[in-house]
């Protein structure tokens, strides 16, 4: 449902989001390597992230990637729309351009109930609420465990 630079996009927020409350600012290189993405892909990702003030990002020593307050209720949403726009929580689940409750594909019905439970996830969900998960033992990100 998502693309792959969303899932890194998500996977990258969630990491920082924990090196973060550790008082820590990742770079590039230990971001890549947690998420398991190539570094040059991660760093036009997170590129996008911190021009879209997502999150920040300071150079030299000390820096890293890191949130701000305002940045803490950051939602998937946000995220997703950031990275592919909004076409996930819209596109037809049999790949058509036309396809809505006048004109239904044969999945419409049941791939629209999907369709907009994940829309609500992602309203719901926050980067924080998934990096708590981690932290709280309740989910895992890569090998490391918080």
């Amino acid at each position: 449902m998502l693309s792959k630079s969303t899932e890194y996009a998500i996977r990258a927020l969630v990491f920082v989001q924990l090196r973060n409350w550790e008082e820590k600012r990742p770079g590039v290189g230990e971001i890549a390597k947690e998420i398991e993405a190539p570094e040059a892909y991660t760093a036009k990702i997170l590129q996008i992230l911190t021009k879209n003030k997502l999150m920040d990002s300071m150079k030299g020593r000390g820096g890293g990637f890191f949130f701000n307050d305002y940045q803490s209720d950051l939602t998937l949403y946000k995220v997703i729309h950031v990275i592919e726009g909004d076409a996930s929580f819209h596109k037809c689940g049999f790949g058509l351009k036309e396809c809505h409750n006048d004109n239904p594909c044969p999945l419409h019905d049941k791939y629209k109930v999907v369709r907009d439970g994940f829309f609500e996830i992602a309203k719901t969900e926050t980067i924080k609420s998934l990096s708590e998960q981690i932290l709280n033992g309740k989910a895992i990100l890569n090998r490391i465990k918080y």
